[in-house]
């Protein structure tokens, strides 16, 4: 199995924090700069499809669809799944944008993957959903095409990488988000998950553990 992991076109989200007051992030839309970097990734991802036909599975967040409307693949795919545990993380209420710093500071200071945000989730949360798709995914019978690809966004993409790869926390904790509409691509190659390059890595995993 080959799984291509793309991360969303920039959203208004990624250049306004403040948007997130106004607006749900379930409904932050790509931004004009966005569109077109999900246009430009169509012939990309074409070329990695190399003519295979994938099953692609998308968060169902505005901003993950459109950057999968816009790369203009829809005809050479075997079948479009939306996939609510590949969405966000769930922030919870980020409406008082001085309430939304104090998070973001105790979630850097408390760890990315054990911090549970008030009324919304934590890493840990979001690994436990997509360690259950990962599953399903694995279970599929032979009918299932061996191309994947996976729509979604950054923290899901680093946690469905650390599942794979049975990365510790630490290691995961020290890597960085792919930039947006950027991808990576994992391949079960005998028997053993392969990454095609690594994340960008922010500090040394405290217990030197690598990405290899």
């Amino acid at each position: 199995m080959r799984i291509i992991l793309l991360r969303h076109a920039e959203s208004l989200g990624n250049v306004d924090e403040l948007a997130y007051t106004r607006i749900p992030d379930h409904a932050l839309p790509l931004t004009d700069a966005g569109r077109e970097q999900a246009k430009l990734a169509g012939p990309v991802i074409e070329e990695i499809l190399d003519g295979q036909r994938p099953a692609v599975y998308v968060s169902p967040y505005l901003r993950t669809r459109e950057t999968l409307r816009l790369l203009d693949i829809g005809a050479a795919c075997e079948r479009i799944v939306p996939e609510p545990r590949l969405r966000e993380q769930d922030w919870g209420n980020l409406q008082d944008p001085l309430e939304q710093e104090v998070q973001k500071q105790r979630r850097h200071e408390f760890g990315h993957f054990f911090y549970r945000l008030p009324f919304g989730e934590s890493g840990a949360d979001v690994d436990d959903r997509v360690a259950a798709f990962l599953s399903e995914l694995a279970a599929c019978g032979e009918d299932h095409p061996e191309t994947v690809l996976v729509v979604s966004h950054g923290l899901t993409i680093r946690l469905l990488c650390r599942r794979l790869f049975g990365w510790s926390i630490e290691l995961f904790e020290s890597l960085s988000n792919p930039t947006t509409c950027e991808y990576r691509v994992v391949e079960r190659v005998g028997g053993k998950w392969t990454l095609d390059r690594p994340f960008r890595q922010w500090r040394d995993s405290p217990d030197g553990e690598t990405q290899d």
